[in-house]
């Protein structure tokens, strides 16, 4: 037998607890309570999706869905007939769930893709390149982010209109294709970071600036640019100004401006709601996925890139 004692368990009573802090406290809530804020729309969209427009009036208080049922989705899935939607509340319109969300796609696919490559050339020249005026020309493009984006459409749509570009896709994406200033200011502040010592020896090796762009910049900066093409991507994927203002066909119109039109074709007087925020909600679940997937990745390149 052991002669050594086994020191037997404090009492719950004596153990140390931490002591009560009142910042501690404070934060949490506000935390809690900016998370509930943040959670408790999308909870509303989901519950009004899962119901019908004839119950929605009838419970327009409940959390939970009013006579919870799957038609929504079935309507924006073209699953569903006009007589079945009339049954269930609907409006009785239809909408071209998945033409509208090929449009999104190469809409925010070509545009994400041109923004982010002639905003890494130019964010490359302007941290790189020695230039006369190379700081007041830099200056000047961060001041252009202090022009609304309202100012710029009608003179953009005009030249559009000029152009015979009017309800083309090249017409949609053509202002939005070259580089941005929030962009080139993003990547020149990852490219002023950058170590020099092998850039300079790469041209001591006779390679050009092209080649150094290709070959050593991008592979390096492969986190950041990924995550402006992220964060692009979003952005002209919840664009709805300027497509609704140039493409008024169904064939190059995207999903935002589809769902508006969805909203206003109401037949019966009264827009459907529950189909409305169904398409809403998938809409959405493509960016709420990737915003999800690369959030940390999002958060770890804005600090590498010295963002104060």
């Amino acid at each position: 037998m052991s002669t050594t004692a086994r020191r037997a368990p404090l009492p719950a009573a004596t153990r140390r607890r931490r002591p009560f802090n009142a910042r501690r406290a404070g934060a949490w809530a506000l935390l809690i309570l900016a998370i509930a804020v943040s959670v408790l729309p999308f909870l509303w969209v989901l519950r009004t999706a899962l119901s019908t427009n004839n119950a929605l009036a009838s419970n327009a208080t409940s959390l939970l869905p009013a006579e919870f049922t799957l038609g929504a989705f079935k309507r924006v899935f073209g699953l569903q007939s006009p007589a079945e939607a009339v049954a269930e509340g609907g409006s009785g319109a239809a909408i071209d769930f998945w033409l509208y969300l090929r449009n999104s796609i190469i809409f925010s696919s070509i545009t994400t893709a041109g923004a982010v490559f002639f905003s890494a050339m130019a964010a490359y020249a302007f941290s790189r390149l020695r230039w006369k005026g190379r700081n007041a020309v830099f200056s000047l493009f961060l001041g252009t982010m202090l022009v609304p984006p309202i100012f710029t459409a009608l003179p953009n749509f005009l030249l559009i209109k000029n152009l015979d570009l009017l309800n083309t896709m090249l017409g949609l994406v053509l202002p939005y294709v070259f580089m941005t200033p929030f962009a080139i200011f993003f990547l020149r502040q990852f490219f002023l970071n950058m170590s020099r010592e092998v850039e300079e020896a790469a041209m001591l090796d006779g390679a050009k600036h092209l080649r150094i762009f290709f070959q050593i910049v991008l592979p390096n900066a492969a986190a950041p640019i990924a995550t402006l093409a992220l964060l692009t991507f979003i952005g002209q994927w919840n664009e709805y100004f300027w497509p609704l203002l140039v493409a008024s066909q169904d064939d190059v119109r995207v999903l935002q401006v589809g769902l508006g039109v969805f909203k206003s074709q109401s037949p019966q007087g009264a827009p459907d709601w529950s189909g409305l925020m169904a398409a809403t909600l998938i809409s959405a679940l493509p960016v709420l996925i990737l915003f999800a997937a690369f959030g940390k990745k999002i958060v770890n390149s804005i600090g590498f890139s010295g963002i104060k």
